[in-house]
């Protein structure tokens, strides 16, 4: 029987994403979920959407809801993490408003980044906590993790717990099928293969090729080329950015353009107004999506958690897949994030990267993927630095530590000088207090 224990569970549409797939994957047999969050009314709205979506598919599955994490996790096999420590307000409002008086603009600021780094460094000892009481309760059981930054997090717990850890971002799946579907190509999805690795949000599309081996990377960039150039109209300025680095680096990224305009150096900058309306880059996207969920959330609400005829269709997150694997020891293949150990090369072996993985009763096995192109490998290099020196400030608790991660960052590196990069930490740390401990 595998228990399932769902940390963030107020955050209810993820929830009906992961816990619905194993709801509507009768390979997993007698299925039980506990649900944590530190929210009673959320907490007990996910419980009743996923109490209907199970007796709309005629499935026995016993669901309990807990505001102790440890009585959730008592009996895990399974503990899947989406927490986002501060929310919305205060934090991520802090994450934007105060880089933003440095003269320093964010897109979504949840992966790397000044945005980035504060919310790992407010994230890991949550996380640590959890790890305690998994060694204590359930030392074999899978954490899954799903929240971001996602290298920074699992890389932390892959690095300095003894749980078995693996991190999940639905950004792979999903990277062909977009790219054919803006580009007109969507007809080619069934039959393309294709090859992914890197780090998470910056892995790329190796290889892409149709049903009879042959590339269609030369089609892709052709039609990418006169898309930007204005020489042909798609449904696609919101993936400008992800074009223009294909074009100029030979490989497309899994993450969205939004994403990526914030990772790298060219195309957020003060001196280049006119870069944000030729990418159509949103600034401040995160706070606006945040907003809209909170406005929406009551119409949102009635037909989530007061829909007694609520469906769910299986979606593309790959826990479900993962479960049904390791509890029926059929192998199934899944990209997921885990410390390098000489995977990929020409990348530091102490990165967490993103990697295919195979997975069966025994677990998850990575892949070795060999050399990155070096031109991607430079690349994923920068965003490394950051990830790396934050879990070394998540780790020693200093200052310093967390300066360095910052003056490392691509996108804050070419926009602001060393003393403003500290100053701009240091009224972080301010504004976080009580959200992160102490640092010296």
């Amino acid at each position: 029987m595998p228990r399932v224990a769902f940390m963030g569970a107020g955050s209810t549409i993820f929830a009906k994403s992961v816990l619905g797939d194993c709801i509507l994957t009768p390979e997993i047999p007698e299925l039980e979920i506990a649900l944590h969050d530190i929210d009673p009314v959320r907490l007990e709205d996910s419980r009743r959407m996923l109490e209907n979506i199970a007796a709309n598919v005629g499935r026995n599955v016993k669901i309990e809801s807990c505001l102790d994490r440890r009585e959730a996790l008592k009996g895990a096999k399974y503990v899947v993490n989406a927490i986002q420590v501060g929310g919305y307000d205060p934090c991520t409002i802090t994450d934007f408003e105060i880089p933003k008086k440095y003269g320093l603009r964010q897109t979504i600021a949840d992966t790397l980044g000044i945005g980035g780094i504060f919310r790992a460094l407010r994230t890991i000892p949550v996380l640590e906590d959890f790890a305690k009481d998994m060694e204590e309760i359930c030392p074999d059981a899978l954490f899954i993790n799903y929240s971001n930054p996602m290298a920074m997090l699992t890389g932390y717990l892959q690095t300095y717990t003894n749980i078995r850890t693996i991190g999940l971002c639905h950004s792979v799946q999903v990277c062909v099928p977009q790219l054919f579907k803006a580009l007109d190509m969507k007809e080619l999805v069934p039959e393309t293969k294709w090859e992914i690795a890197g780090i998470n949000h910056q892995a790329w599309l190796l290889k892409v090729e149709d049903g009879k081996g042959q590339d269609l990377y030369p089609e892709i960039k052709k039609r990418a080329s006169a898309f930007l150039n204005g020489e042909a109209s798609y449904d696609a300025d919101w993936d400008r950015v992800r074009y223009e680095m294909m074009l100029r680096f030979g490989y497309y990224i899994t993450e969205s353009s939004e994403h990526n305009a914030e990772y790298t150096p060219w195309f957020i900058k003060e001196k280049y107004p006119e870069l944000i309306e030729r990418y159509h880059i949103p600034l401040d996207e995160y706070p606006r999506r945040c907003v809209k969920q909170i406005n929406d959330w009551k119409d949102m609400r009635e037909s989530l958690v007061n829909n007694s005829k609520i469906e769910h269709e299986k979606s593309r997150e790959f826990a479900s897949f993962i479960i049904s694997s390791m509890e029926n020891d059929i192998p199934y293949r899944v990209h997921g994030n885990v410390i390098n150990h000489g995977l990929i090369p020409n990348l530091p072996p102490n990165a967490c990267v993103e990697v295919p993985c195979l997975v069966d009763r025994a677990g998850i096995h990575p892949c070795y993927v060999g050399n990155l192109p070096e031109q991607c490998a430079a690349m994923n290099r920068t965003n490394i630095n950051v990830q790396l020196l934050t879990i070394q400030a998540a780790k020693s608790r200093k200052k310093d530590d967390v300066y360095m991660a910052a003056m490392m960052d691509p996108h804050t590196a070419a926009e602001l000088s060393m003393d403003d990069i500290k100053a701009m930490c240091d009224e972080m740390f301010e504004a976080h207090k009580g959200w992160m401990p102490e640092y010296r």
